[in-house]
């Protein structure tokens, strides 16, 4: 005997009792709080660092304040989180003396990475 029966899908526990605020909600990116030590240069970064006079306030605001923009990782297959866009205030952290510094995690291959770095450096 055939049956007539068609495929049914049936909705999760979690999609039954929640929102569809929260839903949405777990799609929105989170600001994170990461170890400095956790956190790693771009490969190929091509803009120096400097410890000059501005770094120096740099540091000092972030002593003051806190770092106020998060800056952008990605995951290093290798372990940490690789730095697109946040040089600058991940070493202003470390002199400020800082052990996390606030982070979005994206899911970025080279090119999309690239072009984040080099956007952010932009006057």
């Amino acid at each position: 005997m055939k049956s007539s029966a068609k495929k049914v899908e049936l909705a999760s526990v979690d999609d039954l009792f929640s929102t569809e605020e929260s839903r949405a909600d777990a799609q929105r990116e989170k600001v994170v709080e990461i170890p400095l030590s956790e956190l790693h240069p771009f490969k190929g970064h091509p803009f120096k660092v400097k410890d000059d006079e501005a770094m120096m306030e740099t540091a000092d605001s972030i002593k003051q304040y806190g770092v106020l923009v998060p800056a952008i990782t990605r995951p290093d297959p290798e372990g940490g989180y690789e730095l697109v866009a946040g040089h600058r205030r991940h070493r202003a952290s470390e002199l400020a003396e800082k052990e996390t510094m606030p982070v979005i995690v994206r899911d970025l291959d080279d090119d999309a990475a690239t072009i984040i770095m080099v956007d952010s450096v932009r006057p």
